[in-house]
């Protein structure tokens, strides 16, 4: 019994050290995911339910730090524009906590923001409540959302490419031909990537 305890206290407070717990297990595709509402650069509280015509949503978590998530901007920004009209709008969400990475505060969400004229909500999840509840782990992180009578399914999860250092040279647009799929009402065949990008910044215990 002193063995079980031991090795229940361990995990215990590596889960406190990770920020995680065992309910932060996020979602699979296939899930249907809650809705938000969360702080915008401008101010704003936004949430899904404020798309009444969207189809789906891209969901990205990513933030203002990650060299990964900068190099990946211009494309999201792209897929941004392509899609919005198509019904298929991109909402970003910096997780980090501004107190372990300070370039991550709101201001400097703002800034990025202005900078790269960012054409889609920038969003901030102060107490990575969010974050936890889809399961997001790095910075860029999609989700895929296809909206099915007045909820959101989980269809794809993972990365935007297979080419993070340049979008000339990706060959498999993951995200861009999950929503592709999606539009012609079809299943996503890739449904599942791995993210590539900088672990999320938890809030210390």
């Amino acid at each position: 019994m002193r063995r079980i305890h031991l090795f229940v206290t361990a995990i215990l407070l590596v889960t406190v050290n990770t920020g995680a717990t065992f309910e932060d297990k996020g979602y699979s595709v296939g899930d249907y995911a809650i809705d938000f509402k969360l702080k915008n650069v401008d101010g704003k509280m936004v949430s899904m339910s404020d798309y009444r015509n969207a189809k789906g949503i891209v969901v990205i978590f990513t933030c203002n730090t990650c060299p990964y998530s900068k190099i990946y901007e211009d494309r999201i920004i792209a897929i941004n524009n392509k899609y919005a009209g198509q019904g298929f709008p991109v909402i970003a969400i910096n997780p980090n906590d501004p107190a372990r990475q300070p370039g991550d505060s709101f201001d400097l969400m703002q800034q990025r923001a202005k900078d790269k004229g960012f054409t889609f909500p920038y969003l901030v999840d102060e107490t990575q409540k969010v974050t936890k509840t889809y399961g997001a782990t790095r910075t860029p992180h999609v989700f895929l959302l296809k909206k099915e009578n007045n909820k959101y399914r989980v269809a794809y999860i993972g990365a935007i490419d297979n080419n993070h250092k340049s979008a000339a040279d990706a060959s498999e647009k993951y995200l861009e031909n999950a929503i592709e799929a999606l539009k012609a009402g079809k299943k996503v065949s890739n449904d599942f990537t791995k993210a590539i990008g900088c672990t999320i910044k938890w809030k210390e215990a």
